[in-house]
């Protein structure tokens, strides 16, 4: 029989205990059925609306002294407010994160192994859905036990790391090296490759501007309005720690993104990258809003860019073209037949390790092909569309029709990758060959000869005017004056031997990402054409995150395509140096002229077949961007339909999938005169707001 000591240290043992609160659903129903709000209650405990939230959501648990004050109020809500016979409130199952695995060791290994040294960090959030729910939810990516919470967190000032699903990391780091190895040795962050013969992407810690000051970092850098340059310089005492810890950053130094390494050993990478939010990390451009986010916002759009696009590794163009090479890695490991060792060899479909000079027409005047060898021969001009009909081709009839609508093309050159023939090896020279539709290269031939309707721009140039004589173009734009009926002979060309469809992943992937992006704000591919503008139009309110993240996907394209062409930064560089971009075998401005070669052609089919079915023609034509004169205020109001209802094929479509149209904007028709008689292009300003940027660059 127990003594009376064992008994009452049994009794001291529970009351010493935490006191035990409801499931976090019966909580949310206690506040509910007494009618009190959660910011009532915050106020009541002295607390915020968000720790009340996580609360009621299971994200957290409350400490004393607001524990006993916050059991004691349940309980009395409890006795007021019981539950319903029958009712059962389902008891959440206790979060507990899994201790990762060890990384197995592979010439083309990822970063070191979470939880190889140290413990697993506390998780102080189950994985819940954000507050802002989705319209349609897509499968939950099988998560990989190297990486449990994720490929990335919002650091903030108070040590809270938020990730994906609502997690939340305990991060006891003071610096940045410390920042480095807790992320690389405890974090669990991380994600795998996408390719078998690729490498994980490194884990990313974005850092809220108070996190930044905490680490020792200026919350704004001296100079900041000029991004490019923008650094720490190199005895700041972080950039210091960083050398002293034996870490090492990359020639781009201490910026906005900054990536923090050392040399991978066993085959291991070590390597983090930071994100200073406060020194415009997201541009606002491709991140609308983001920013302003709270971090545990901020970490839901970013993570679903990570696992649908790619974990961010700089700007939008930045990571628009790492997702090309993450696609298509470079290397893959090869036996060696005279030796049978396992070595890194070329990946076939790829670009390669090397980089590639291209031939003298697709290059840029600064290039050192051109300098160097006097090329005097013009240049590939394969630009989009920047093009207004002249107003004395306007007819009575159309100017007193009372609208002009804008349609916009959802992602264009997007579009135009899919199913893209590029060259991959170098430029051969040719003179007189016979053209070849299905060769990819540049051809110098005379098309000022073929006659076009004059109410509709030229498909040859960005300008839309009538060519004045041989000039360059790519293979597509040759292609579709044959396809018009004309007669082509090439006087010269530089095309490539061997080819592949280098874009065609990266066009899965992003296509995949835009249409969930869009079907999470509730724009479907079921819906009807008028159901679909009535989506559009409400797309940006049903859920901010996600918009941002559609807005990102769009950035991703126009700004990847683009940087297949960078040109020179900084006002000290000379025609005919190399400057780092060459350097890249991504450099390739023959990719980039035959995105937007195919998506000016395939845009210059629309506006001829609508000529053809519909007699109508358009105003002005910017990028992707055509604008018609309406009897009406909706696309629905002009677009050809069959009798059965169903939009007929060849002309422009509604729709949520890439090269399909979405309704860009409405104005008077008098106002569209009014611009182009003034010289300027309706399509710019038919949203209502700033000048549209042009894709690719």
């Amino acid at each position: 029989m127990a003594t009376e000591e064992e008994l009452f240290a049994s009794v001291d043992a529970l009351l010493e205990e935490e006191p035990l609160l409801p499931s976090p659903a019966e909580r949310a129903r206690l506040r509910e059925a007494a009618g009190i709000t959660q910011a009532r209650l915050a106020a009541a405990l002295k607390t915020s609306t968000q720790s009340v939230k996580n609360w009621e959501n299971g994200r957290s648990e409350p400490k004393e002294p607001r524990l006993s004050a916050y059991q004691r109020l349940l309980k009395g809500w409890a006795a007021k407010y019981p539950a319903s016979p029958g009712a059962s409130v389902a008891e959440p199952a206790p979060v507990v994160a899994p201790r990762p695995e060890p990384v197995p060791q592979t010439s083309a290994g990822p970063a070191a192994a979470p939880g190889a040294k140290g413990s697993v960090p506390a998780v102080r959030r189950p994985a819940t859905a954000s507050s802002a729910p989705a319209v349609r939810r897509a499968a939950a990516p099988a998560v990989d036990s190297r990486f449990p919470h994720g490929p990335l967190a919002v650091l903030d000032g108070d040590g809270s790391a938020y990730g994906v699903d609502g997690i939340v990391l305990d991060c006891p780091a003071r610096t940045v090296p410390e920042l480095v190895e807790w992320t690389l040795r405890e974090s669990g962050l991380g994600a795998p490759k996408l390719h078998r013969h690729g490498k994980d992407s490194d884990p990313l810690i974005v850092l809220t501007a108070a996190a930044a000051v905490k680490l020792g970092l200026p919350e704004r850098l001296e100079g900041h309005e000029q991004r490019r340059s923008l650094r720490l310089p190199a005895d700041h005492p972080v950039v210091k720690q960083v050398a002293k810890a034996k870490w090492r950053l990359t020639r781009r130094g201490f910026g906005p993104w900054a990536r923090i390494y050392r040399t991978a050993q066993g085959g291991q990478r070590q390597c983090v990258q930071l994100a200073v939010l406060s020194w415009d990390a997201l541009d606002e451009r491709s991140w609308p809003g983001v920013t302003e986010m709270e971090p545990a916002g901020i970490a839901r759009a970013l993570g679903v860019y990570a696992r649908r696009v790619i974990t961010p590794r700089g700007s939008t163009a930045v990571s628009g073209l790492e997702l090309m090479t993450a696609l298509r890695p470079p290397t893959r490991a090869v036996q060696d037949p005279r030796t049978g060792n396992w070595v890194s060899g070329h990946n076939p479909g790829s670009l390669g390790t090397d980089p590639m000079d291209p031939a003298p027409p697709e290059a840029t005047q600064e290039h050192p092909v051109v300098v160097n060898s006097g090329w005097m021969g013009g240049f590939l001009d394969e630009e989009a569309y920047q093009w207004v009909r002249p107003v004395d081709l306007l007819t009575d009839e159309e100017c007193h029709l009372p609208y002009a609508v804008g349609l916009d093309l959802n992602t264009a050159f997007l579009a135009a990758a899919s199913r893209l023939t590029v060259g991959l090896s170098g430029p051969e020279h040719f003179v007189n060959p016979p053209f070849n539709p299905k060769v990819p290269g540049s051809w110098l031939v005379d098309l000022s000869h073929v006659e076009l309707d004059p109410r509709l721009p030229s498909p040859f140039t960005p300008t839309g005017e009538r060519p004045a004589g041989p000039a360059w173009y790519q293979t597509h734009t040759v292609a579709y004056a044959q396809e018009l009926g004309c007669n082509v002979a090439p006087l010269e060309a530089y095309l490539r031997r061997e080819t592949g469809a280098y874009l065609d992943p990266w066009h899965d992937r992003l296509k995949n990402a835009y249409v969930d992006t869009l079907a999470d704000l509730g724009v479907t591919k079921d819906l009807s054409d008028a159901e679909f503008l009535e989506a559009m139009e409400r797309r940006t309110q049903a859920d901010p995150g996600m918009a941002a993240v559609l807005s990102a996907v769009k950035a991703t394209v126009k700004g990847g395509v683009g940087k297949l062409r960078e040109r020179p930064q900084g006002r000290t560089y000379q025609e005919g140096e190399r400057w780092p971009a060459l350097e890249r075998p991504t450099w390739r401005p023959d990719i980039r002229a035959a995105v937007i070669s195919k998506a000016r052609v395939n845009m210059h089919r629309k506006l001829l077949n609508m000529s053809r079915m519909t007699g109508l023609f358009p105003l002005a034509v910017l990028s992707d961007c055509v604008v018609y004169p309406s009897p009406g205020d909706s696309p629905l109001d002009f677009l050809p339909y069959a009798a059965s209802g169903k939009p007929l094929p060849g002309g422009f479509r509604l729709g949520p999938s890439p090269g399909l149209a979405k309704l860009e904007g409405v104005q008077p028709m008098l106002w569209a005169v009014d611009l182009m008689e003034k010289g300027l292009n309706p399509a710019r300003h038919i949203k209502g707001g700033d000048a549209v940027l042009d894709e690719g660059e």
